[in-house]
């Protein structure tokens, strides 16, 4: 479960329709890690240029995380800028979260988020300062790949289905 907002802002246009937390907290539960739920990262590369990637983030410990290749173009923006959004598309809520994203490297915090992807179905193993599993998306290169964990700075959720509303959350980091 993530970290509850600490302020809420209604976005809605059409009238007075903040959309619950708890909506979002649903969606994330029921959604986060699964094949058919599209996660784009948004990264800034060195000379300002942006960059998006399909990733497979999870949650774990009430953040979220993801991997990626040490030589890839989201890691290598990520080690000159952690400053990030994540996109996910939800049946009932797009919702982006903005802040920043750091690699981890604790093995207790690997151990407990490979687990974490083991118990979704990808059989991912802490290895070292790094995660490895005999496949990954075609796009993530060879095995190791860097763990990533997301702390949350400001979401924007809009709701797909009624009731209908837009809200900005921001939160403690």
């Amino acid at each position: 479960m993530l970290a509850d907002p600490v302020s809420a802002e209604d976005l809605n246009i059409y009238g007075k329709a903040e959309l619950p937390w708890d909506r979002v907290q649903k969606a994330v539960d029921a959604g986060i890690g699964l094949p058919e739920t599209p996660q784009f990262l948004g990264t800034v590369s060195p000379s300002g240029k942006p960059s998006s990637a399909g990733i497979g983030g999870i949650e774990a410990d009430g953040h979220i995380y993801f991997t990626s290749g040490p030589a890839s173009k989201k890691s290598r923006n990520l080690a000159a800028n952690p400053f990030c959004t994540l996109s996910i598309r939800f049946p009932d809520v797009d919702l982006v979260l903005s802040g920043e994203a750091h690699r981890i490297i604790d093995p207790a915090e690997l151990d407990r988020v490979t687990a974490v992807y083991r118990a979704g179905g990808w059989p991912a193993e802490r290895s070292g300062d790094a995660v490895t599993a005999p496949y990954s998306a075609q796009s993530a290169g060879p095995a190791p790949w860097h763990l990533y964990r997301l702390t949350i700075h400001t979401a924007v959720g809009v709701a797909l289905t009624d009731p209908h509303g837009a809200t900005r959350w921001h939160f403690a980091h």
